[in-house]
């Protein structure tokens, strides 16, 4: 075989095949030299989703008549100049691929003028065939028509999808691009009709509401931050707003949509016991930072970018949520029907305890307003009848344990006296008991509902807690406090007991038994697939210790890599709170109740559990009136 140099057609071809994936990436590139070329406004317009005809028209500075040939030829452009200037690339643009690639594939038109040229001038390429440049009516500004792209790439042809699949690419693409920019304006049409008209107000919040609906863009929480020349800045969402995937985690490096796997597991981490497992944040974050801190030049279509300090920004990202989470108020507020136009609640919690109160409420309205009223007229005292008795409840700091009084169930804690009993109604769905909760300078009531929710009032909102969750934070801080101090106590067992586990179980004991004793639980082998348990948590005392250790495999088991010790530990402390967490269907009397909900105010992230439910939802006054029709 003899080596020989390749037609530049052929290459133009290949580049193509890098850079012009479907039409969407047509319309990637335009855009981006649109903006590059400082237009003020964009207008995308598609036709069959862009697989029959492609125009972007701006009113940028426009290309010069004479080099209209060569903005169509392979690597020529504008935007740099020598070597040095691939490492502070400060455009969208730069390669010189662009143009010239979608002129190989397709039948182009490029109109332009520029602002000192009296008329326009037009250039036409059919396969990379170039015609002669002629003049042409046209404001200053270029407009760019593809038409019957891959027409002459059938396997590429075939690829493309359905009109409707390419078109919700070319939205997406259009999104990213729209997005980074508010202070542009941009449209968007199919067909002749019109998807997307923004007016570039440069608000961002704006966008973001007209692409993803305003009941999103309220539920966004500010976030800044500066460290050297790197300024961090954009909206996170509060998180009672997740997706099922991580489609919406808007990077922009420089306004430049990014992909990039290091900010994305830091913002993950930042919402760490904020969403349920198999949720992801939603964010729109730019990093502002000096070109010559990035190479943005790894990859043809530009989205990879590789950070010369990738560790000081995943850092940054990470502490800035997480500084900014523990300042912001971040209960579930429950509203009415959803507006946001992608569904995101279909499968949340908060709303199907929301649909379940209201339908309870319905059906007990009368009888609430009753009991309402006599609890606001006076204090009732009386004795609470336990129907089964039990041991006391460990609700406690760990430092100040119950103890029980008179049979009972718990004292108060000091200072809390006033207390009160409501005697069961023998319904399921009827409030069992009250108790006094101190909540700032105020006093609330609160009561307990099926023997799993804890209802109070604020001055303006009613507010329901899920007794286990809120519990199972409390534990976890606590339990998290005391481990960065020492390791947690241990129960000694007089006789150790063994535990058969299947061959992959045991090794990963053995394997974490060190990370397993600061837990407090102390294994060791014992021949085969058999571990001896000789001391287990303290606070896990009432428990089989054979049941614990296997309440904590599933963290091991999937334990990742020795980086990942930490996020093993915080797993085990969340499989160790919700074992000693009190249970739905637990009755508490009104001293527990008292002493859970005090207890909130002193542990962050209160809001949610560490497996990320809610641990209260807030129904405002307003919309409880609206629910009951009063307004």
């Amino acid at each position: 075989m003899r080596i020989h140099r390749l037609s530049q057609a052929l290459i133009n071809k290949i580049a193509a095949g890098e850079v012009i994936e479907r039409p969407a990436s047509v319309v990637k590139e335009l855009m981006e030299n649109a903006v590059d070329a400082g237009a003020t406004r964009i207008h995308v317009s598609v036709g069959a989703g862009g697989t029959d005809m492609i125009r972007v028209v701006d009113n940028g500075c426009g290309i010069a008549a004479g080099e209209l040939e060569l903005a169509l030829t392979a690597h020529a452009t504008s935007k740099i100049h020598d070597a040095d200037d691939l490492f502070r690339v400060g455009t969208l643009g730069f390669r010189g691929e662009a143009l010239a690639s979608i002129a190989e594939v397709s039948q182009l038109v490029l109109r332009s003028r520029a602002a000192d040229q009296p008329e326009g001038a037009q250039i036409e390429a059919t396969g990379g065939r170039l015609s002669t440049v002629g003049p042409c009516g046209a404001p200053v500004g270029t407009t760019i028509e593809v038409r019957n792209l891959f027409y002459n790439v059938p396997v590429r042809r075939k690829g493309l999808r359905t009109a409707a699949t390419e078109l919700g690419h070319v939205k997406e693409t259009f999104t990213r691009i729209a997005l980074a920019l508010p202070q542009i304006d941009f449209v968007l049409s199919n067909n002749d009709r019109p998807i997307f008209d923004l007016s570039g107000t440069g608000r961002w919040r704006d966008r973001i509401a007209t692409f993803f609906g305003r009941e999103l863009a309220d539920n966004l929480i500010w976030v800044e931050n500066t460290d050297g020349d790197v300024q961090l800045s954009g909206y996170v969402a509060h998180p009672s707003h997740s997706r099922a995937n991580n489609q919406m985690q808007y990077l922009f490096l420089n306004c430049r949509y990014i992909r990039d796997r290091s900010l994305q597991h830091a913002l993950r981490e930042a919402y760490r016991g904020l969403l349920l497992a198999g949720r992801f944040p939603i964010a729109f974050l730019n990093l502002a930072m000096p070109p010559e801190d990035v190479d943005v030049n790894v990859h043809p279509t530009k989205i990879e970018v590789r950070f010369h300090n990738a560790g000081q920004h995943y850092g940054q990202l990470l502490s800035t949520l997480r500084t900014k989470f523990l300042s912001t108020d971040l209960h579930v507020r429950v509203r009415g029907e959803s507006e946001d136009p992608t569904g995101a609640h279909d499968d949340d919690q908060a709303d199907r305890l929301r649909d379940e109160l209201v339908g309870w409420a319905k059906g007990k309205v009368a009888q609430w307003e009753v009991d309402a009223a006599e609890e606001l007229g006076e204090e009732v005292q009386r004795t609470f009848d336990a129907s089964e008795p039990r041991e006391p409840l460990s609700i406690t700091r760990l430092d100040r344990p119950w103890a029980p009084a008179g049979g009972t169930r718990g004292t108060a804690p000091a200072g809390h006296s006033d207390a009160v009993a409501e005697p069961d109604a023998g319904g399921c769905g009827e409030p069992n008991l009250a108790a006094r909760v101190p909540a700032g300078s105020a006093s609330l009531r609160a009561v307990q509902l099926h023997n799993r929710y804890l209802v109070t009032e604020s001055d303006d909102a009613l507010v329901i807690f899920d007794q286990h969750a809120l519990h199972e934070r409390i534990l976890y801080e606590q339990l998290r406090s005391r481990l960065a101090a020492s390791p947690l106590e241990t129960q000694s067992l007089l006789v150790p007991e063994p535990v058969d586990l299947a061959p992959a179980e045991a090794a990963a004991v053995v394997e974490h038994r060190d990370t397993l004793g600061r837990l407090g639980m102390n294994v060791e082998p014992f021949g085969g697939d058999t571990v001896l348990i000789s001391g287990y948590p303290a606070m896990l005392a009432n428990l089989p210790p054979a049941e614990v250790l296997r309440e904590l495999l599933e963290p091991l088991l999937t334990a990742g890599r020795e980086a990942a010790r930490d996020a093993l530990l915080d797993d085990l402390l969340h499989a160790i709170a919700c074992k000693a967490a009190i249970k739905a269907g637990d009755r508490l009397a009104p001293e527990e109740i008292t002493s859970l909900l005090e207890q909130r105010h002193l542990v962050d992230n209160a809001h949610h559990c560490p497996h990320g439910r809610p641990t209260a939802l807030v129904f405002t006054r307003e919309e409880l009136d609206k629910r009951f029709k009063r307004t």
